[in-house]
């Protein structure tokens, strides 16, 4: 039997929940992950709620369910065109990785600073997943609806899906799932009012940096995959929502 000292544990408890949700997921008729990307979330799952506790793993939650959701979205019609996600939307090791190793970092490196050191890592976790809401959301939505997509670097018209395309409808839809996050956020606690802001901010930054991205760079090099973007993606979110907490306090 556990002690009262073990059930109090977030390494144990994170074990536990994770394993009793995933599991149910697993059983689940709609699949959102592989086999394999749902081991990997149970890392991810237990790493968050033993580092920042239920309100992390709150955010990284919102993110996935929010996050898998959009992906779905107009599925139909982007498979016949030939734009949607592989493996109708199912996530896999490289997706989880790709979306939340920034925020797994920040979530890790809280346990050896100091309070004024975590309350920025925090926000960094907070913008890392908002601005990956935001990017998912602006793709999404953008090649499911968005009526002319142009290319960042150019403003020219280009095809929905084309690599470094932006619309309107998707920018839009991206800034309200930045501000949907990072609201969560603040209203469980994890980071302040101001933080909203830095939060969308950085998201507003790193989504359309990421286009920029994939507009120049991402057909040159091939070892610059989707996945790959991501994680640049979302480093830039968390270090610009850091940077811009750090100036404010300072």
């Amino acid at each position: 039997m556990f002690s009262t000292l073990e059930l109090s544990n977030p390494w144990l408890i994170g074990s536990i929940l994770n394993a009793i949700l995933l599991a149910i997921a697993f059983i689940a008729p709609k699949k959102l992950l592989t086999p394999a990307g749902y081991f990997h979330a149970w890392i991810l799952g237990v790493l968050v709620w033993g580092t920042l506790g239920w309100r992390g793993y709150a955010v990284v939650m919102f993110y996935f369910l929010v996050g898998s959701t959009v992906t779905r979205i107009g599925m139909a019609e982007k498979e016949k065109e030939g734009i949607a996600e592989k493996r109708s939307g199912q996530r896999g090791p490289e997706n989880v990785w790709g979306s939340a190793l920034i925020a797994t970092i920040c979530a890790i490196v809280t346990l050896f600073v100091e309070p004024s050191g975590q309350h920025l890592l925090i926000l960094g976790y907070v913008a890392s997943f908002s601005t990956k809401l935001s990017d998912t959301t602006a793709s999404e939505v953008g090649k499911a609806y968005g009526k002319r997509t142009f290319l960042i670097t150019t403003l020219q018209p280009v095809p929905r899906g084309t690599e470094g395309a932006v619309s309107l409808e998707g920018t839009l839809a991206g800034v309200v799932a930045s501000v949907a996050i990072a609201v969560l956020a603040w209203a469980i606690g994890l980071i302040d009012i101001i933080g909203i802001v830095w939060c969308i901010v950085a998201a507003f930054v790193a989504t359309n940096l990421e286009s920029l991205i994939g507009a120049t760079l991402q057909s040159k090099w091939d070892w610059l995959s989707n996945e790959i973007v991501n994680i640049i993606n979302t480093f830039i979110g968390a270090v610009v929502a850091i940077l811009l907490g750090f100036l404010i306090v300072n």
